[in-house]
């Protein structure tokens, strides 16, 4: 290899880490930033910080985007503490890289617009089902635990937004569920709308 390859891959390497580092800082920031929804019990909230994620996934690839998701929950650890024993991060972390690496994965093979939108596709089916089983074997017992509220008062909340919740199951089907596709829509379209505005500044 001679010293301009070595320099070369040097400076690519230096490149890749300084983008995963501000992408990794942009989601924690913007993980700081969660709103309430209407028809979800008050603990989901929509956050905007897997849009970074996706766009540095898409950009660079499966690794970066799982990289960022993984920073972003540890600078997330280190300014905000947790009051779950990190279960909560955990599950958070589940469900990001659930979106971000097989979207990313599918989108660095079909780089176009319609690749983009199946990739978007992939991901969210991927974040529907990973976050729906992560929060009904992880999350949800843990909040229960950690809060001291028992299962019947989570329950309870969903069932006082719609009278079909009646246990756990039921809830991750008819609150857990749809709450994550409805992220995963939301955060698709801000993806598809900013990626190739955006792209430009990552390629450099």
């Amino acid at each position: 290899m001679s010293a301009e390859s070595i320099v070369q891959s040097k400076t690519s390497r230096v490149q890749w880490i300084a983008k995963v580092s501000i992408l990794s800082a942009v989601a924690f920031l913007l993980m700081l930033f969660e709103i309430p929804l209407p028809f979800f019990p008050p603990f989901y909230k929509l956050g905007f910080d897997e849009v970074a994620v996706m766009i540095g996934g898409f950009a660079m690839g499966p690794l970066a985007g799982a990289v960022i998701e993984t920073l972003k929950i540890v600078l997330n650890l280190l300014f905000q503490g947790t009051d779950t024993a990190c279960v909560g991060e955990i599950s958070n972390l589940l469900i990001g890289l659930a979106l971000v690496v097989p979207s990313s994965i599918y989108y660095q093979r079909h780089k176009t617009r319609k690749g983009a939108l199946i990739a978007l596709v992939i991901g969210i089916l991927s974040l529907a089902v990973i976050g729906s089983l992560a929060n009904y074997f992880i999350a949800l017992p843990a909040y229960s635990y950690f809060y001291g509220l028992p299962m019947e008062a989570i329950v309870g909340m969903g069932t006082a937004l719609l009278p079909m919740v009646s246990n756990t199951f039921t809830f991750v089907l008819f609150m857990t569920l749809p709450f994550n596709i409805l992220k995963g829509i939301i955060v698709g379209i801000i993806v598809f709308v900013l990626y190739k505005r955006i792209s430009p500044l990552l390629h450099r």
